[in-house]
């Protein structure tokens, strides 16, 4: 059985300078730290301990030791934490004893899912902890640490218990069916399923915000060769990543770089200069560069504004669009608008990307967008696939539901449709959980977490 084994890991990496931490999860924890250890008297949980620690050759360092006794854990199994020096050497020598006293080394994840196993965690709280190591800005620690907190399976499970309940009506009418009893007022249960669907729906479309929070939100920047798409690309995370040129066509390929605004993480794509070329491999650069566009959430639109007037440039904006289709938004902006002889009327947006203008309006857009993109209804955002799925299921079920109750069919079939919503909801927070799915979720978490 898992919970029968223990296992241990090296959670915090080793290296030079750095305190590496080892963890030690199950029944035999607290033995294999004395077997390891100098720890031979009784100690207290939660409470901190210098000791030296040991193998077969000999001591291998002096480290910081913390029992804390199940159920009150992260696993919700005895814990040891063992605080070492972090040397590499150290800290396989000591996973290397461990392993001889019979703790096994864990897989990725493993931790985690035993805190799972022991009702420490729900399923999508353990999500949220892999979200939260990942997070790489402000806005997507958040969002790991709402859903981390529970307010999430919360909500899921309030709306599954109220299907509970009117289904456990439903069916105690089968028992009375010669009667014609009805014990679930069809009226409510109407109701109740109108509430529920609207929920789900809400949930759905707060994905498109917390999907680009937690990925960072795509951003292609596009325009004809020498338009500065190159220049803006550098001067946005403020670094030279791109290649700057005024050979038409320098850039071939796509070229990507990170920034974060007011917390939020933005991917920004510079791609092949848009134009009519014989040249093949700019042709397939070319052809890249509407893929980037049409799979972004917002693109650049970027123009020249020494060569190009608002109104040619506008109608330009409208091609692109019909090219890419009616997927992301774009914001068509005029570049180089510190050139001598440069007139604008200021109906676009004008920049000057070499010498820094007109970028924070820009990046104000930027973040209007991600704004527009958050449902004002909820205060929970789905920031995972998988809970998407299993919501557009769970609707579904319930539109079913929805219309066999104007049908009048038998509470038999009607039981059918409100038993798979709940399945559904279940498997967002773990009620339902096919081992496949498991092995799928933890299987993705590193080692020691």
């Amino acid at each position: 059985m898992l919970e029968e084994e223990t296992i241990c890991a090296l959670s915090t990496p080793a290296g030079k300078g750095a305190i590496a931490l080892i963890r030690i999860s199950g029944p035999q924890a607290l033995h294999a730290l004395r077997q390891c250890s100098d720890l031979a008297r009784n100690i207290a949980a939660r409470t901190a301990y210098l000791t030296k620690l040991r193998d077969a050759d000999g001591e291998i360092d002096e480290g910081l030791v913390t029992w804390f006794k199940a159920p009150h854990s992260y696993t919700g199994e005895d814990i040891v934490e063992i605080g070492l020096h972090g040397s590499p050497y150290i800290a396989q020598r000591l996973l290397e004893a461990l392993t001889r006293h019979g703790v096994r080394l864990a897989r990725p994840g493993e931790f985690t899912l035993r805190a799972f196993l022991n009702r420490k965690l729900d399923l999508s709280q353990a999500e949220a902890v892999a979200d939260l190591i990942s997070s790489s800005s402000r806005a997507a620690h958040k969002l790991a640490m709402q859903q981390l907190r529970g307010g999430y399976s919360t909500r899921i499970e309030a709306l599954r218990q109220q299907l509970i309940d009117f289904c456990a009506l439903i069916e105690l009418e089968l028992d009375f069916g010669e009667e014609d009893v009805r014990f679930a007022k069809r009226d409510e249960l109407t109701a109740l399923i109108d509430d529920l669907i609207a929920i789900c729906e809400e949930l759905i479309a707060s994905f498109r915000f917390g999907n680009a929070v937690k990925q960072g939100v795509p951003v292609a920047i596009i325009g004809a060769p020498n338009s500065g798409k190159s220049t803006l690309l550098n001067a946005l995370p403020q670094e030279d990543r791109a290649i700057v040129s005024e050979i038409p066509g320098t850039t071939r390929d796509t070229v990507e770089e990170t920034i974060t605004i007011d917390g939020i993480l933005f991917r920004f794509i510079d791609t092949a200069g848009i134009r009519n070329t014989n040249d093949t491999i700019e042709k397939l650069g070319i052809e890249r560069s509407y893929k980037k566009a049409q799979e972004a959430s917002l693109v650049v639109y970027l123009g020249d504004a020494s060569t190009l007037n608002e109104s040619s440039f506008a109608m330009q904006a409208r091609m692109l669009r019909e090219r890419i289709g009616e997927g992301p938004e774009i914001i068509p902006v005029l570049n180089k608008k510190d050139l001598p002889g440069v007139k604008l009327s200021g109906e676009l947006l004008s920049i000057s990307a070499r010498a820094g203008t007109g970028l924070d309006e820009l990046k104000q857009r930027f973040l209007a967008h991600v704004n527009a993109l958050q449902t004002e209804q909820s205060d929970i955002v789905v920031t995972n696939a998988r809970h998407v799925e299993a919501l557009t299921h769970a609707s579904a079920a319930l539109r079913d539901a929805r219309t066999g109750i104007d049908l009048e069919i038998s509470g038999e079939l009607l039981s059918i449709d409100l038993r798979r919503a709940q399945h559904h909801l279940g498997e967002i927070t773990g009620r339902i959980t096919p081992d496949d799915l498991l092995g799928s979720i933890f299987s993705k978490f590193c080692i020691g977490k």
